[in-house]
Protein backbone atom coordinates (compact mmCIF):
# COMPACT_ATOMS: atom_id res chain seq x y z
CA UNK A 1 0.00 0.00 0.00
CA UNK A 2 2.62 2.77 0.55
CA UNK A 3 4.02 2.25 -2.63
CA UNK A 4 0.79 2.97 -4.46
CA UNK A 5 0.16 5.86 -1.59
CA UNK A 6 3.85 7.58 -2.47
CA UNK A 7 2.69 7.79 -6.26
CA UNK A 8 -0.38 10.14 -5.82
CA UNK A 9 -0.08 13.26 -7.39
CA UNK A 10 -3.08 15.39 -7.39
CA UNK A 11 -4.72 13.78 -4.46
CA UNK A 12 -0.98 14.02 -2.26
CA UNK A 13 -2.69 17.01 -0.14
CA UNK A 14 -4.74 14.06 1.74
CA UNK A 15 -3.53 14.58 5.23
CA UNK A 16 -0.59 13.17 5.99
CA UNK A 17 -1.76 11.49 9.35
CA UNK A 18 -5.21 10.42 7.74
CA UNK A 19 -6.11 6.88 8.09
CA UNK A 20 -5.06 6.13 4.66
CA UNK A 21 -1.47 7.36 5.10
CA UNK A 22 -1.04 5.85 8.49
CA UNK A 23 -2.43 2.32 7.26
CA UNK A 24 0.10 2.80 4.32
CA UNK A 25 2.94 3.30 7.02
CA UNK A 26 1.90 0.18 8.25
CA UNK A 27 1.66 -2.25 5.50
CA UNK A 28 5.67 -0.70 4.65
CA UNK A 29 6.62 -1.40 8.39
CA UNK A 30 5.29 -5.10 8.23
CA UNK A 31 6.71 -5.82 5.15
CA UNK A 32 9.93 -4.40 5.95
CA UNK A 33 9.64 -7.17 9.19
CA UNK A 34 11.30 -4.40 11.49
CA UNK A 35 8.23 -4.08 14.40
CA UNK A 36 7.02 -6.74 16.28
CA UNK A 37 3.90 -7.98 16.06
CA UNK A 38 2.29 -6.89 18.86
CA UNK A 39 3.29 -3.31 18.29
CA UNK A 40 1.87 -3.55 14.65
CA UNK A 41 -1.23 -4.97 16.06
CA UNK A 42 -1.45 -2.18 17.95
CA UNK A 43 -1.44 0.73 15.41
CA UNK A 44 -3.23 -0.82 13.22
CA UNK A 45 -6.46 -1.05 16.06
CA UNK A 46 -5.69 2.41 16.37
CA UNK A 47 -6.32 3.04 12.61
CA UNK A 48 -9.47 0.88 13.05
CA UNK A 49 -10.36 2.97 16.01
CA UNK A 50 -10.46 5.58 13.92
CA UNK A 51 -12.37 4.29 10.95
CA UNK A 52 -15.31 3.55 13.14
CA UNK A 53 -15.13 6.74 14.60
CA UNK A 54 -15.84 8.03 11.14
CA UNK A 55 -18.43 5.65 10.40
CA UNK A 56 -20.37 6.35 13.48
CA UNK A 57 -20.18 9.98 12.86
CA UNK A 58 -21.44 9.65 8.94
CA UNK A 59 -23.51 6.59 8.89
CA UNK A 60 -21.23 4.50 7.18
CA UNK A 61 -22.06 0.54 6.66
CA UNK A 62 -21.04 -2.33 4.41
CA UNK A 63 -17.80 -1.92 3.20
CA UNK A 64 -16.02 1.01 5.75
CA UNK A 65 -12.81 0.42 3.43
CA UNK A 66 -14.44 1.59 0.62
CA UNK A 67 -16.66 4.31 2.48
CA UNK A 68 -13.43 5.56 3.58
CA UNK A 69 -11.59 5.61 0.28
CA UNK A 70 -15.08 7.69 -1.31
CA UNK A 71 -14.97 9.67 1.37
CA UNK A 72 -11.35 10.97 0.57
CA UNK A 73 -12.36 11.37 -3.02
CA UNK A 74 -15.08 13.73 -1.96
CA UNK A 75 -13.80 15.56 0.90
CA UNK A 76 -10.37 16.22 -0.95
CA UNK A 77 -10.42 20.05 -1.88
CA UNK A 78 -7.30 20.80 -4.97
CA UNK A 79 -7.55 22.92 -7.88
CA UNK A 80 -8.38 19.37 -9.89
CA UNK A 81 -11.15 18.95 -7.95
CA UNK A 82 -12.03 22.65 -7.55
CA UNK A 83 -12.00 22.95 -11.40
CA UNK A 84 -14.13 19.94 -11.83
CA UNK A 85 -16.45 20.98 -9.63
CA UNK A 86 -17.46 24.00 -11.80
CA UNK A 87 -17.11 22.48 -14.88
CA UNK A 88 -16.78 18.49 -14.90
CA UNK A 89 -14.56 16.90 -17.26
CA UNK A 90 -11.58 19.09 -18.33
CA UNK A 91 -9.37 19.08 -20.91
CA UNK A 92 -5.87 18.93 -20.93
CA UNK A 93 -2.08 17.15 -19.53
CA UNK A 94 -3.59 17.16 -15.87
CA UNK A 95 -5.64 14.19 -17.38
CA UNK A 96 -2.96 11.80 -17.20
CA UNK A 97 -2.03 12.42 -13.65
CA UNK A 98 -5.69 12.25 -12.84
CA UNK A 99 -5.76 9.17 -14.09
CA UNK A 100 -2.63 8.05 -12.67
CA UNK A 101 -4.46 8.55 -9.14
CA UNK A 102 -7.84 7.12 -10.20
CA UNK A 103 -5.94 3.58 -10.73
CA UNK A 104 -4.04 4.30 -7.49
CA UNK A 105 -7.33 4.61 -5.49
CA UNK A 106 -8.99 1.49 -7.94
CA UNK A 107 -6.04 -0.83 -6.68
CA UNK A 108 -6.71 0.56 -2.66
CA UNK A 109 -10.23 -0.40 -3.51
CA UNK A 110 -9.24 -3.85 -4.42
CA UNK A 111 -6.42 -3.82 -1.53
CA UNK A 112 -6.14 -7.27 0.28
CA UNK A 113 -5.53 -7.09 3.56
CA UNK A 114 -5.60 -10.85 4.23
CA UNK A 115 -1.70 -11.71 4.51
CA UNK A 116 -1.73 -9.40 7.01
CA UNK A 117 -4.72 -10.83 8.82
CA UNK A 118 -3.33 -14.06 9.18
CA UNK A 119 -0.05 -13.31 9.82
CA UNK A 120 -0.69 -11.00 12.53
CA UNK A 121 -3.89 -13.25 13.36
CA UNK A 122 -6.42 -10.85 13.10
CA UNK A 123 -9.79 -10.29 11.65
CA UNK A 124 -10.60 -6.50 11.57
CA UNK A 125 -9.97 -5.97 8.33
CA UNK A 126 -12.72 -8.49 7.17
CA UNK A 127 -14.98 -7.25 9.63
CA UNK A 128 -15.08 -3.47 8.12
CA UNK A 129 -15.63 -5.09 4.68
CA UNK A 130 -18.78 -6.46 5.62
CA UNK A 131 -19.60 -4.05 8.77
CA UNK A 132 -23.43 -3.96 9.82
CA UNK A 133 -24.00 -0.91 11.14
CA UNK A 134 -26.34 0.26 14.61
CA UNK A 135 -29.15 2.43 13.07
CA UNK A 136 -28.72 6.29 14.17
CA UNK A 137 -31.19 8.53 14.44
CA UNK A 138 -30.88 11.36 11.63
CA UNK A 139 -29.53 13.88 14.22
CA UNK A 140 -26.55 11.61 15.73
CA UNK A 141 -25.07 11.46 12.10
CA UNK A 142 -24.19 13.49 9.12
CA UNK A 143 -27.11 12.07 6.78
CA UNK A 144 -26.01 14.34 3.75
CA UNK A 145 -22.43 13.42 3.58
CA UNK A 146 -23.10 9.45 4.47
CA UNK A 147 -25.90 9.77 1.43
CA UNK A 148 -23.03 11.23 -0.85
CA UNK A 149 -20.55 9.03 0.18
CA UNK A 150 -22.01 6.03 0.40
CA UNK A 151 -23.05 6.44 -3.52
CA UNK A 152 -20.36 7.23 -4.65
CA UNK A 153 -18.35 4.19 -3.21
CA UNK A 154 -21.54 1.96 -4.58
CA UNK A 155 -20.51 3.55 -8.26
CA UNK A 156 -16.47 2.67 -7.82
CA UNK A 157 -17.72 -0.67 -6.92
CA UNK A 158 -19.35 -1.25 -9.66
CA UNK A 159 -16.36 -0.14 -11.96
CA UNK A 160 -14.97 -3.19 -14.18
CA UNK A 161 -11.79 -1.27 -14.83
CA UNK A 162 -9.69 1.87 -13.62
CA UNK A 163 -10.34 3.69 -16.64
CA UNK A 164 -13.78 3.90 -16.24
CA UNK A 165 -13.32 5.89 -12.49
CA UNK A 166 -12.66 8.88 -14.16
CA UNK A 167 -15.99 9.56 -15.62
CA UNK A 168 -17.73 8.13 -11.85
CA UNK A 169 -15.88 10.52 -10.50
CA UNK A 170 -16.05 13.19 -12.98
CA UNK A 171 -19.85 12.75 -12.58
CA UNK A 172 -19.86 13.03 -9.18
CA UNK A 173 -17.85 16.33 -8.78
CA UNK A 174 -20.02 18.13 -11.35
CA UNK A 175 -22.96 16.87 -9.66
CA UNK A 176 -22.64 17.41 -6.09
CA UNK A 177 -19.48 19.42 -5.46
CA UNK A 178 -16.72 18.91 -3.17
CA UNK A 179 -15.28 18.96 -0.18
CA UNK A 180 -17.30 20.49 2.79
CA UNK A 181 -19.44 22.99 0.52
CA UNK A 182 -20.32 20.40 -1.72
CA UNK A 183 -21.76 17.43 0.64
CA UNK A 184 -23.22 20.02 3.72
CA UNK A 185 -26.42 21.85 3.55
CA UNK A 186 -25.73 24.62 6.23
CA UNK A 187 -22.54 25.76 8.03
CA UNK A 188 -21.76 28.05 11.40
CA UNK A 189 -18.84 29.99 12.21
CA UNK A 190 -16.16 28.35 14.99
CA UNK A 191 -13.37 31.15 16.02
CA UNK A 192 -10.46 28.81 15.96
CA UNK A 193 -8.92 30.89 19.38
CA UNK A 194 -10.19 34.26 20.77
CA UNK A 195 -6.37 36.11 20.86
CA UNK A 196 -6.03 34.85 17.36
CA UNK A 197 -8.72 35.80 15.79
CA UNK A 198 -8.94 32.85 13.60
CA UNK A 199 -12.01 31.46 12.20
CA UNK A 200 -13.06 28.79 10.43
CA UNK A 201 -16.69 27.97 8.27
CA UNK A 202 -17.89 24.12 9.87
CA UNK A 203 -20.88 22.23 8.40
CA UNK A 204 -23.75 22.16 10.93
CA UNK A 205 -24.23 18.29 11.00
CA UNK A 206 -28.25 17.86 12.01
CA UNK A 207 -30.44 20.41 10.32
CA UNK A 208 -34.45 20.79 10.02
CA UNK A 209 -36.22 19.16 7.64
CA UNK A 210 -38.80 21.79 7.73
CA UNK A 211 -40.80 22.41 4.35
CA UNK A 212 -42.63 25.51 3.39
CA UNK A 213 -45.72 24.03 3.23
CA UNK A 214 -45.08 23.27 7.22
CA UNK A 215 -45.70 26.96 7.57
CA UNK A 216 -49.48 27.27 7.54
CA UNK A 217 -50.67 30.71 6.10
CA UNK A 218 -48.28 33.47 4.69
CA UNK A 219 -48.66 32.71 1.06
CA UNK A 220 -48.04 36.18 -0.07
CA UNK A 221 -44.68 36.73 2.09
CA UNK A 222 -43.59 32.89 0.75
CA UNK A 223 -43.81 33.44 -2.66
CA UNK A 224 -42.15 36.62 -2.39
CA UNK A 225 -38.88 34.69 -0.75
CA UNK A 226 -39.44 31.91 -2.86
CA UNK A 227 -39.40 34.62 -6.33
CA UNK A 228 -36.46 35.92 -5.07
CA UNK A 229 -33.97 32.70 -4.22
CA UNK A 230 -35.04 31.45 -7.42
CA UNK A 231 -33.85 34.54 -9.28
CA UNK A 232 -30.61 33.84 -6.92
CA UNK A 233 -30.26 30.59 -8.48
CA UNK A 234 -30.44 31.20 -11.94
CA UNK A 235 -28.22 33.63 -12.18
CA UNK A 236 -30.36 37.08 -12.25
CA UNK A 237 -30.27 39.94 -10.19
CA UNK A 238 -31.54 39.36 -6.43
CA UNK A 239 -31.97 41.17 -3.62
CA UNK A 240 -31.34 40.92 0.51
CA UNK A 241 -33.83 40.33 2.59
CA UNK A 242 -35.45 40.95 5.96
CA UNK A 243 -38.15 39.17 7.14
CA UNK A 244 -39.24 41.07 10.06
CA UNK A 245 -42.35 41.62 12.37
CA UNK A 246 -43.63 39.74 15.26
CA UNK A 247 -42.32 36.66 17.23
CA UNK A 248 -43.61 33.14 16.60
CA UNK A 249 -44.92 33.78 13.22
CA UNK A 250 -42.29 31.37 10.75
CA UNK A 251 -39.65 33.57 9.60
CA UNK A 252 -36.88 31.85 10.86
CA UNK A 253 -38.84 28.25 9.63
CA UNK A 254 -39.24 30.19 6.24
CA UNK A 255 -35.65 30.73 6.00
CA UNK A 256 -34.65 26.95 6.97
CA UNK A 257 -37.40 25.68 4.18
CA UNK A 258 -35.44 27.08 1.43
CA UNK A 259 -32.03 25.28 2.23
CA UNK A 260 -34.13 21.96 1.88
CA UNK A 261 -36.27 23.01 -1.31
CA UNK A 262 -33.12 24.28 -2.97
CA UNK A 263 -30.09 22.48 -1.66
CA UNK A 264 -30.50 19.76 -4.72
CA UNK A 265 -29.85 23.27 -6.81
CA UNK A 266 -26.82 24.26 -5.00
CA UNK A 267 -28.41 26.48 -2.37
CA UNK A 268 -26.01 27.18 0.48
CA UNK A 269 -26.87 28.62 4.05
CA UNK A 270 -24.03 29.85 6.48
CA UNK A 271 -25.81 31.08 10.03
CA UNK A 272 -23.55 34.56 11.49
CA UNK A 273 -24.41 35.83 14.32
CA UNK A 274 -23.81 39.31 14.71
CA UNK A 275 -20.68 38.87 16.86
CA UNK A 276 -19.00 37.36 14.31
CA UNK A 277 -19.56 40.31 11.70
CA UNK A 278 -15.78 41.11 12.00
CA UNK A 279 -15.58 37.80 9.80
CA UNK A 280 -17.79 38.45 6.87
CA UNK A 281 -15.13 39.96 4.45
CA UNK A 282 -13.17 36.96 4.92
CA UNK A 283 -16.38 34.57 4.98
CA UNK A 284 -17.44 36.33 1.12
CA UNK A 285 -13.16 35.74 0.40
CA UNK A 286 -13.54 32.12 1.00
CA UNK A 287 -17.18 31.49 -0.51
CA UNK A 288 -16.94 33.74 -3.77
CA UNK A 289 -14.99 31.59 -6.13
CA UNK A 290 -17.23 28.39 -5.75
CA UNK A 291 -19.53 26.84 -7.61
CA UNK A 292 -22.73 27.37 -5.21
CA UNK A 293 -25.19 30.17 -4.15
CA UNK A 294 -24.59 30.84 -0.53
CA UNK A 295 -27.13 32.69 2.00
CA UNK A 296 -25.71 34.34 4.64
CA UNK A 297 -28.37 34.04 7.37
CA UNK A 298 -29.00 36.39 10.16
CA UNK A 299 -31.38 35.30 13.02
CA UNK A 300 -33.37 37.60 15.14
CA UNK A 301 -30.87 40.48 13.84
CA UNK A 302 -31.12 43.97 16.47
CA UNK A 303 -29.10 46.09 17.88
CA UNK A 304 -29.05 48.06 20.68
CA UNK A 305 -28.56 51.86 20.19
CA UNK A 306 -24.88 51.40 21.52
CA UNK A 307 -24.09 48.45 19.69
CA UNK A 308 -21.49 49.41 16.30
CA UNK A 309 -21.27 45.83 14.77
CA UNK A 310 -24.50 46.51 12.54
CA UNK A 311 -21.50 48.57 10.79
CA UNK A 312 -19.68 45.77 9.29
CA UNK A 313 -22.74 44.67 8.25
CA UNK A 314 -23.96 47.96 6.39
CA UNK A 315 -20.23 47.65 4.36
CA UNK A 316 -20.60 44.06 3.03
CA UNK A 317 -24.22 45.44 1.87
CA UNK A 318 -23.27 47.86 0.33
CA UNK A 319 -20.26 50.48 0.61
CA UNK A 320 -17.45 48.17 0.56
CA UNK A 321 -15.05 48.82 -2.02
CA UNK A 322 -14.75 45.38 -3.19
CA UNK A 323 -18.24 44.36 -4.87
CA UNK A 324 -20.36 41.55 -3.12
CA UNK A 325 -19.83 38.77 -5.25
CA UNK A 326 -23.04 37.45 -7.10
CA UNK A 327 -22.93 33.93 -5.49
CA UNK A 328 -23.74 36.09 -2.13
CA UNK A 329 -27.16 36.97 -0.65
CA UNK A 330 -27.72 37.72 2.97
CA UNK A 331 -31.36 37.28 4.45
CA UNK A 332 -31.99 38.11 7.96
CA UNK A 333 -34.95 37.70 10.62
CA UNK A 334 -35.42 40.57 13.49
CA UNK A 335 -38.72 41.33 15.27
CA UNK A 336 -37.98 45.26 14.73
CA UNK A 337 -38.50 46.57 11.47
CA UNK A 338 -35.15 49.18 12.01
CA UNK A 339 -33.12 46.23 13.21
CA UNK A 340 -31.57 49.32 15.49
CA UNK A 341 -33.23 50.52 18.98
CA UNK A 342 -34.01 53.58 19.32
CA UNK A 343 -35.61 55.51 22.34
CA UNK A 344 -36.30 59.12 23.01
CA UNK A 345 -33.22 59.25 25.37
CA UNK A 346 -31.17 58.00 22.77
CA UNK A 347 -32.67 61.62 20.84
CA UNK A 348 -31.85 63.69 23.70
CA UNK A 349 -28.42 62.42 24.28
CA UNK A 350 -27.75 62.98 20.43
CA UNK A 351 -29.11 66.32 20.69
CA UNK A 352 -26.63 67.66 23.55
CA UNK A 353 -23.57 66.26 22.21
CA UNK A 354 -24.06 65.70 18.14
CA UNK A 355 -23.61 68.78 16.18
CA UNK A 356 -24.98 66.64 13.09
CA UNK A 357 -27.77 64.35 15.01
CA UNK A 358 -29.79 64.24 11.85
CA UNK A 359 -27.06 62.55 10.12
CA UNK A 360 -26.38 60.44 13.14
CA UNK A 361 -30.14 59.54 13.33
CA UNK A 362 -30.23 58.95 9.53
CA UNK A 363 -27.22 56.59 9.83
CA UNK A 364 -28.99 53.84 12.48
CA UNK A 365 -32.05 53.79 10.84
CA UNK A 366 -30.06 53.28 7.01
CA UNK A 367 -29.11 49.64 7.85
CA UNK A 368 -32.75 48.18 6.64
CA UNK A 369 -33.10 50.21 3.94
CA UNK A 370 -29.84 48.25 2.68
CA UNK A 371 -32.41 45.05 2.26
CA UNK A 372 -33.68 45.43 -1.38
CA UNK A 373 -37.09 43.10 0.37
CA UNK A 374 -38.42 43.55 3.41
CA UNK A 375 -41.15 40.74 4.05
CA UNK A 376 -43.91 41.35 7.13
CA UNK A 377 -44.30 38.79 9.12
CA UNK A 378 -47.66 39.20 11.55
CA UNK A 379 -49.46 37.67 14.74
CA UNK A 380 -52.48 36.17 12.39
CA UNK A 381 -55.91 36.83 13.20
CA UNK A 382 -58.20 34.90 15.30
CA UNK A 383 -59.93 32.67 12.77
CA UNK A 384 -56.34 32.85 10.87
CA UNK A 385 -54.97 30.74 14.38
CA UNK A 386 -57.88 28.81 14.27
CA UNK A 387 -57.05 27.30 11.00
CA UNK A 388 -53.43 27.03 11.44
CA UNK A 389 -54.43 25.04 14.74
CA UNK A 390 -56.83 22.71 12.53
CA UNK A 391 -54.19 22.09 9.62
CA UNK A 392 -51.55 21.16 12.60
CA UNK A 393 -53.96 19.13 14.20
CA UNK A 394 -55.16 17.26 10.95
CA UNK A 395 -51.76 15.94 10.29
CA UNK A 396 -51.28 13.97 13.69
CA UNK A 397 -54.02 10.81 14.08
CA UNK A 398 -53.27 10.68 17.84
CA UNK A 399 -55.70 14.14 18.28
CA UNK A 400 -59.13 12.87 18.38
CA UNK A 401 -61.10 16.50 19.86
CA UNK A 402 -64.07 17.29 17.52
CA UNK A 403 -63.39 20.53 16.15
CA UNK A 404 -65.11 22.19 18.56
CA UNK A 405 -63.52 20.39 20.88
CA UNK A 406 -60.11 21.58 19.80
CA UNK A 407 -60.84 25.63 19.15
CA UNK A 408 -62.17 25.67 22.28
CA UNK A 409 -59.26 24.58 24.12
CA UNK A 410 -57.31 26.19 21.54
CA UNK A 411 -58.48 29.34 22.51
CA UNK A 412 -57.73 28.87 26.33
CA UNK A 413 -54.53 28.24 25.51
CA UNK A 414 -53.66 31.44 23.40
CA UNK A 415 -55.30 33.66 26.59
CA UNK A 416 -53.60 31.48 29.10
CA UNK A 417 -50.31 32.28 26.65
CA UNK A 418 -50.65 35.71 25.77
CA UNK A 419 -50.40 35.26 22.09
CA UNK A 420 -51.91 33.78 18.69
CA UNK A 421 -49.25 32.85 16.69
CA UNK A 422 -48.40 30.25 14.48
CA UNK A 423 -45.76 28.87 17.35
CA UNK A 424 -48.24 29.12 19.89
CA UNK A 425 -50.27 26.97 17.57
CA UNK A 426 -47.35 24.33 17.03
CA UNK A 427 -46.86 24.76 20.75
CA UNK A 428 -50.56 23.79 21.73
CA UNK A 429 -50.52 21.17 18.95
CA UNK A 430 -47.51 19.32 20.74
CA UNK A 431 -48.99 19.42 24.05
CA UNK A 432 -52.07 17.52 22.91
CA UNK A 433 -50.10 14.93 21.98
CA UNK A 434 -48.19 14.44 24.74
Amino acid sequence: MYKLTSKLVIYRNIDKDSILFKLADICRDFEAGEESREVLTGRILDEIHRLLDLATAYGFDRNLWHNYLAYLLAMTENPFTLVCEKNGRVEGSVNSFAQNDFEIFYKLFHYDFSTMEEMLHLNCFSLIQNYVSVEKKEQFYNKNVSARVRELSSSIEAVEKPEEMFDVIMSFYKQYGVGPFGMNKAFRISAKGASSGEMSIVPIIATSNVVLDDLVGYETQKQQLIRNTEAFLAGKPANNVLLYGDAGTGKSTSIKALLNLYYEKGLRIIEVYKHEFKYLPEIISIIKSRNYRFIIYMDDLSFESAETEYKYLKAVIEGDLEVRPENVLIYATSNRRHLIRETFSDRNEINEDDVHRNDTMAERLSLAARFGINIGYFIPKREEFFNIVKTLAAKNPLIQLSEEELLREADRWAIRHGEMSGRSAQQFVNFLVS
